[in-house]
């Protein structure tokens, strides 16, 4: 059930989540005869969920984090743009959990659900899609919540949430534990020069058949991850609106001096195989790039696995960050 980024998609997203909220687990339980349950704080409201969830059915964005957590899956959606992030051993799990939906909403398989016999059924998709799916025939098999994403940064809370949900928060804290050590060692390491430099970022989401590209700021997919070990990305959107679109704007190519000009350093997002995505590459071959101050200095840093969503992936991004940032320690 993923979803691609595009400008207006992430506006719609945004804005349907800020609406819905995204809600916390609270305290208290009861027994039914079918075992302990809590009520859990989701999206589509306070649903009363297992306790201790035994047989889970993941969506979209809880996928990756419900498999890294351990969590008990029975049934999940494709993910394959997530496939490159995952470990070998999350990617074996991957391969051989039942898929009962496929890369959109609208492909949800619910007899395939249904033949699973969830307890427990996570939706990690944007309220907007949540549209596409029955929700209520879901209901009819295993309680369900909604735990989609809202701005890029915010992946840590929407992953602790779909863990805590699921029963999985012990692998959970242990990787966010060790994602914060080597966080904090690099913070460390690049401490003498990384917050000195006046950073901007290109991301992968522009649109070239309309001649925009997309600048990040603070909080979005390409740089949260870098702000963690002391980047500083200077600036903010223009036209600021909920969820990304206030943190990424998509100026026109012609802008692009005005946007980066001011800029010591820049950063942008290519693919998980290091590959330079078309958007990006749209604006490294223009000559308004070439010019850059930051360009002309050769102060431009790829990253890799800008779209991480968990704590494991994010370890290989701090990994591509340490290995693209490497160069500002010899100078």
């Amino acid at each position: 059930m993923s979803i691609r980024r595009s400008s207006g998609l992430v506006g719609a997203v945004a804005l349907a989540l800020m609406v819905t909220g995204c809600g916390s687990s609270e305290g208290g339980s009861d027994d039914t005869g079918k075992g302990k349950t809590r009520v859990f704080a989701a999206d589509n409201g306070k649903i009363t969920i297992p306790s201790d969830p035994k047989r889970v059915v993941a969506t979209g964005y809880a996928v990756p984090a419900l498999i890294e957590g351990g969590a008990p899956l029975v049934g999940i959606s494709s993910w394959k743009r997530g496939e490159p992030m995952m470990s070998k051993q999350d990617l074996a799990m991957y391969k051989k959990t039942p898929k009962v939906a496929g890369e959109l909403a609208t492909e949800t398989n619910y007899e395939a659900i249904a033949e699973a016999e969830p307890d427990l059924i996570v939706i990690g998709v944007p309220a907007p899609v949540l549209g596409d799916i029955d929700v209520k025939r879901l209901e009819g098999i295993a309680p369900v919540v909604a735990i989609g994403p809202t701005v890029p940064s915010a992946w840590r809370k929407l992953a602790h949430k779909q863990s805590d949900a699921a029963g999985a928060l012990k692998k959970f804290d242990a990787a966010k534990t060790t994602y914060e050590a080597e966080a904090d060692k690099l913070s460390k390491k690049y401490a003498n020069v990384l917050p000195k430099l006046k950073l901007g970022h290109v991301g992968a989401y522009g649109e070239t058949a309309k001649g925009t590209f997309q600048r990040e700021f603070g909080g979005s997919w390409g740089t949260n991850i870098a702000e963690d070990v002391g980047a500083k990305y200077y600036g903010k959107v223009k036209e600021p609106g909920p969820g990304s679109k206030a943190v990424s704007e998509y100026p026109s190519i012609e802008e692009l001096p005005d946007a980066l000009g001011k800029a010591d350093a820049i950063t942008y997002s290519v693919n998980p195989d290091g590959s330079v995505p078309k958007p990006v590459k749209y604006v490294m071959d223009s000559k308004l790039w070439k010019n850059l101050p930051a360009v002309k200095a050769g102060k431009t840093f790829p990253i890799r696995y800008t779209e991480a969503a968990t704590y494991g992936q994010a370890m290989q991004t701090l990994d591509a960050i340490d290995k693209s940032f490497a160069p500002l320690l010899k100078r």
